[in-house]
């Protein structure tokens, strides 16, 4: 477990700023009441196995007395890099990215089931979207009782879905919470 170099850190920051956009801010300067500390600590991101862990400093100052190859996990896995470099978000990730998410999308509870299997979003699904979406940004997708189902990247923009045909695609599936019963094995 370390911190993560400049690189790494400019990976997550721009993926996550793709989502969350100014709110950003929020998810870096979140105070951490964990721990035996009178004073709220900060939460803080760290690198461990090619996985990338949003953790209070508090459980990292205690995690320190674990040794690497027995530590499994710390905090939140949010995402992971690839063998070529890129960073890509997890399912974990989608508590950090729906509580401070800028564009969102609410599917039709007859969609909700397809979007769980992995399909993406089509317009005869959208129950609502928000204003100023443009083509390529992170989009996180609720319910339509707002309960967050999973993220993808948008594929159109909020104008250009209402010209949309029903089977057109509104937004590009990247993660759900289906995944934790269809990748059991491997989450």
């Amino acid at each position: 477990m370390r911190p993560l170099d400049e690189k790494e850190t400019t990976a997550v920051f721009e993926k996550l700023h793709k989502f969350t956009g100014n709110n950003l801010k929020n998810i870096v300067e979140n105070p951490s009441h964990e721990g035996p500390e009178l004073n709220p600590g900060r939460y803080c991101f760290r690198l461990h196995k090619n996985k990338v862990y949003y953790v209070s400093d508090s459980l990292v100052k205690r995690a320190t007395n674990v040794a690497r190859s027995n530590l499994v996990a710390l905090g939140t896995c949010i995402g992971k890099f690839t063998h070529g470099g890129s960073f890509h978000l997890t399912v974990h990730s989608l508590g950090l990215l729906s509580s401070n998410a800028k564009h969102k999308v609410w599917l039709k509870p007859t969609s909700e089931m397809s979007f769980l299997y992995g399909n993406h979003v089509l317009k005869g699904g959208l129950g609502r979207i928000t204003e100023n979406i443009a083509p390529g940004d992170g989009v996180v997708v609720y319910s339509m009782s707002d309960v967050p189902l999973g993220f993808g990247i948008a594929a159109k923009s909020t104008q250009d879905c209402r010209k949309l045909d029903p089977n057109g695609i509104v937004v590009l599936h990247q993660s759900d919470i289906g995944e934790y019963l269809r990748m059991e094995d491997e989450l």
